[in-house]
């Protein structure tokens, strides 16, 4: 190390041979002589006393050496010590920032791992349990009912502090919970009705929406660069849906419900500007959404689909009461984890690097959900799935293109 090299290094002689000199000219101080004179109490400095000589001179020449006639500090030791503290702090500073970064950066990874780990088994989950259970509703209450208790105990326990909304805020997120709960049962009648891969292909779409929805109501007009990836996201999806085996209006249709409600909930946020304090950030802002969610969508689900979860009704339609009950709860638990990590990582990245990731998570999800379920795909279904991903993924980066002022 730098700082071991100057430490070994020859002292000044100079400084040697001076203070030698003085040694053997004045007499030596000896703390524990009864003559020896009476401190001040002042602290030592390097080893040595503030100590007054009744003999010496008031001058400063004078009390100058009778400071040197003291005993001397070692001068490779000064110089020693000197070169550490000059040399080790820059490198504990360099090494801890390395840490740190390297420490954020496995974290982060962590977090994409996990969402869409999440994404990848709530989609399995939930497509098992529709396929016999054929109640969107009652799958999209139990799955915000999951996510309610999950919130009331993180806030209960202290794992997160509670927000306090005002009666302002809470007036501006009720829209948003009500388009937030539209967009999650629009997606879950869609998985209902068609393969897992094509709802995902259809959902591609969303950045087209979030183009005209914005151009609509915020009066922001899209870049050339922008228009021009829209255009492969809306080929793409046409010639996936041409040639998609299970193709039915119903599935199409919820699916592009779906990319409304979700796009309309962003343009929500920006239209209706929540004030957003301190207790309320992006974390507490999902969890309060997700049980106003909750709030709303049961009374509908008792409404129109009753209360068919008991066991007696699951038994009379021939279902496995454990394995309904089991595969739900999973889903619903996977469904509130995956959007909780979303939040984190949109807390910690760019809007762009969490759109990114997004596209990077629904290539994921379409071909993990082909392989589990073995879905039918042709070639031509495959290319059109493919260019609307793509037309994602540029979209994903021109939106960072600002337009030139005029």
């Amino acid at each position: 190390m730098q700082s071991s090299a100057f430490a070994l290094a020859p002292s000044n002689p100079l400084l040697k041979a001076r203070t030698l000199s003085r040694r053997s000219s004045a007499p030596r101080f000896n703390p524990l002589s009864p003559s020896s004179p009476k401190s001040f109490g002042l602290p030592p400095v390097h080893g040595l006393s503030a100590i007054s000589s009744p003999r010496s001179s008031p001058s400063s020449a004078a009390r100058f050496r009778s400071w040197i006639s003291s005993p001397p500090l070692d001068p490779e030791r000064r110089e020693c010590d000197f070169s550490v503290k000059a040399t080790s702090v820059p490198e504990s500073a360099d090494e801890s920032a390395k840490s740190s970064s390297l420490k954020r950066t496995v974290e982060l990874g962590l977090l994409f791992g996990l969402w869409y780990l999440f994404n990848i088994f709530f989609n399995i989950f939930n497509k098992q349990v529709l396929k016999v259970y054929p109640f969107p509703i009652t799958i999209t209450t139990f799955q915000f009912a999951i996510g309610t208790v999950l919130v009331l105990f993180m806030w209960s326990a202290n794992l997160y502090k509670k927000p306090k909304l005002t009666s302002e805020q809470l007036l501006a997120i009720i829209p948003l919970a009500l388009v937030h709960t539209l967009g999650n049962l629009f997606t879950n009648m869609s998985l209902g009705k068609v393969a897992v891969s094509f709802t995902h292909t259809i959902k591609a779409m969303e950045p087209f929406f979030s183009v005209v929805l914005s151009a609509m109501f915020l009066g922001e007009l899209p870049t050339l660069w922008v228009v021009g990836s829209l255009v492969p996201i809306v080929g793409g999806v046409a010639l996936a849906s041409l040639t998609e085996a299970s193709f039915n209006w119903a599935g199409f249709w919820s699916a592009m419900a779906s990319n409304v409600s979700n796009q309309s909930r962003n343009v929500l946020s920006k239209k209706l500007m929540i004030k957003k304090e301190e207790s309320l950030d992006n974390i507490n802002l999902f969890s309060t959404i997700t049980v106003m969610s909750f709030l709303m969508l049961a009374p509908v689900t008792l409404f129109v689909e009753g209360f068919k979860v008991t066991p007696l009704y699951l038994q009379s339609a021939g279902l496995n009461v454990n394995e309904i009950y089991l595969r739900s709860l999973l889903a619903g638990l996977c469904f509130h984890a995956y959007q909780q990590v979303s939040y984190m990582i949109l807390a910690r990245v760019s809007p762009v690097t969490h759109s990114v990731g997004n596209c990077v998570k629904r290539v994921v999800v379409i071909v993990t959900s082909v392989l589990f379920f073995r879905s039918s795909v042709s070639a031509i279904n495959s290319l059109g799935t493919g260019i609307a991903l793509a037309g994602v993924f540029l979209y994903s980066r021109v939106k960072r293109i600002k337009p030139k002022a005029a």
